[in-house]
């Protein structure tokens, strides 16, 4: 950057970081979270369930490797706000396109870097997450923090409406894998393969609302051999049942899982009709269809490294995770059962209903960015419309 622009991070409980700005100047608000992913900056900033958020990286050193045409979750980003240890301009990787501050600024969303992240962190881990604001225009703490308390929250908006697509489509791409070339003048060694292009087993088809869905739940979807079609996150329950899917899949999303009235009350429709997947707010709507409860966790879930058991084989995976809210088991009075829980504080992870083909995950079986243990919820869903 060819100059330094002084920025302020002000949280609602009036705590104060000093730093520089990068990507857009300006001033954005929204509620502050920190995810403890490495890597995958590019894939957090444009996964829709951050809508509403000001995210936090953990990892030190942020914008190292640029960013690329493949790496996206959603065709922009979707963060309200960005926040870096160390931000870095000049990028060192062969995929690499662009750098994440001229993306920041290409999409007008405002980041600070130079602060202590980890004294932020530990802030947000003792004290809950809470609102905050990032500004390069105004620097008086005083007015920032009167900007916070007129703030309602992210809770008083209904943020699936802003992210969910306006049109049904079709989806037909899968996962990427890396096919190895021979080395020589000018070749990469490496380079991605469209898993769409092998062999797919005969197509089952799916219906996935939209509340803010990853790019990479339809891939995974498409490679585990379904015909995928997504429609927004307001479309009728009767309507989905005339297009005869063999199973509906709920997409994750951004904000409070009880602000979406309209899918709780088109699941409760299609629940019995149809075999439901459930992923992250997905999985919240469901509980809540269910006549359920769900309860806001101090500081949320965001990162790629939260330990997880399947209660059903005992085997522990490593998760990508991103929600700040949680389904009450208890509160489905026996209609379903716990299936998966976080080894880190024992917060409920998955669950089936009884005696309905329905299951649900607030982890991210997607991945992306993080680790692919729980890959296999995919083909465990298809096996179920299988029979």
């Amino acid at each position: 950057m060819s100059q330094r622009i002084k920025a302020l991070l002000c949280l609602a409980d009036g705590t104060v970081f000093d730093g520089w700005n990068f990507g857009a100047e300006g001033e954005t608000t929204g509620e502050v979270v920190f995810n403890t992913s490495m890597t995958g900056y590019q894939e957090i900033l444009t996964d829709p369930s951050y809508r509403g958020q000001i995210v936090a990286m953990t990892y030190s050193q942020i914008g190292n490797y640029g960013i690329n045409d493949e790496d996206i979750e959603s065709c922009a980003p979707n963060v309200e706000g960005f926040i870096a240890k160390e931000f870095f301009d000049f990028p060192s990787n062969w995929r690499s396109r662009n750098n994440l501050d001229r993306y920041l600024k290409e999409n007008n969303k405002t980041g600070i870097h130079g602060i202590d992240t980890r004294a932020l962190t530990r802030h947000l881990r003792d004290n809950g997450v809470q609102m905050g604001i990032i500004s390069s225009t105004d620097l008086d703490p005083e007015s920032l923090l009167g900007k916070l308390r007129s703030h309602p929250g992210i809770s008083a908006f209904d943020l699936v409406k802003e992210v969910t697509t306006k049109q049904a489509y079709k989806w037909n791409e899968g996962v990427w894998k890396l096919k190895r070339q021979g080395q020589g003048a000018g070749g990469k060694g490496q380079e991605a393969e469209n898993s769409s292009l092998v062999t797919r087993h005969s197509s089952l088809s799916v219906i996935v609302y939209d509340f803010g869905v990853k790019m990479n739940i339809m891939r995974h979807l498409f490679s585990a051999g379904f015909d995928v079609t997504i429609v927004p996150a307001q479309t009728p329950a009767e309507e989905v049942l005339e297009m005869s899917p063999d199973g509906i899949v709920l997409s994750n999303g951004p904000g409070d899982p009880q602000t979406v009235t309209y899918a709780i009350e088109n699941t409760k429709k299609l629940m019995g009709k149809r075999p439901v997947l459930g992923i992250c707010l997905g999985h919240q709507i469901l509980g809540l269809a269910m006549g359920g409860n769900t309860y806001k966790l101090k500081f949320g879930h965001h990162g790629g490294n939260h330990p997880v058991m399947d209660l059903t084989t005992r085997k522990v995976e490593i998760t990508s995770q991103n929600h700040n809210y949680c389904v009450d088991i208890a509160s489905l009075r026996g209609q379903a059962e716990l299936t998966h829980r976080n080894l880190y504080d024992g917060t409920e992870e998955g669950m089936r209903h009884v005696d309905l083909p329905i299951i649900s995950f607030q982890h991210h079986p997607e991945a992306g960015p993080g680790p692919n243990d729980s890959g296999y919820i995919f083909k465990r869903f298809r096996e179920m419309l299988g029979k």
